[in-house]
């Protein structure tokens, strides 16, 4: 038995205009995404403008312009995340972040989310992680 594609359209133009665009399925309203990434706002605690879940999502601070440069930084900040996590880089749990193969401890301590990183316990999303730093690069 065999399998025939449909039909090839392509993009399809009328002086200069854009009649048709490639599409990767539908999302919901409101849903942009990325083959593969669905980008979901949400409201986010203060000073958080996006979070990569390990369930392949991301969420954006529905605080952001989607047209503007900090919603593209964040977009591709989280991005960098959501790749490490899919390639098993990068993983997280409520105990622990696993990244490059190295285990740091995570724990709430007095209401904050804090992880372990060189003999230090740091608030989560505060500067220093080695994940964080290689997803700001070139970003900042």
């Amino acid at each position: 038995m065999g399998f025939k594609l449909g039909k090839n359209r392509g993009l399809e133009a009328t002086n200069g205009e854009i009649k048709t665009k490639l599409r990767f399925g539908r999302q919901p309203s409101g849903i942009e995404s990325i083959p593969g990434t669905p980008i979901i706002p949400m409201p986010l605690a203060d000073g958080i403008m996006g979070e990569a879940n390990m369930d392949g999502t991301i969420y954006v601070s529905d605080k952001l312009d989607p047209n503007s440069a900090e919603y593209r930084k964040t977009v591709n900040h989280e991005m960098r995340h959501a790749t490490d996590m899919k390639l098993g880089k990068l993983a997280y749990t409520d105990n622990s972040v696993t990244y490059n193969g190295e285990e740091f401890p995570r724990m709430d301590i007095d209401g904050i989310d804090s992880i372990l990183v060189d003999g230090e316990w740091k608030e989560a999303g505060d500067t220093g992680f080695p994940w964080e730093n290689d997803a700001n690069n070139g970003n900042e």
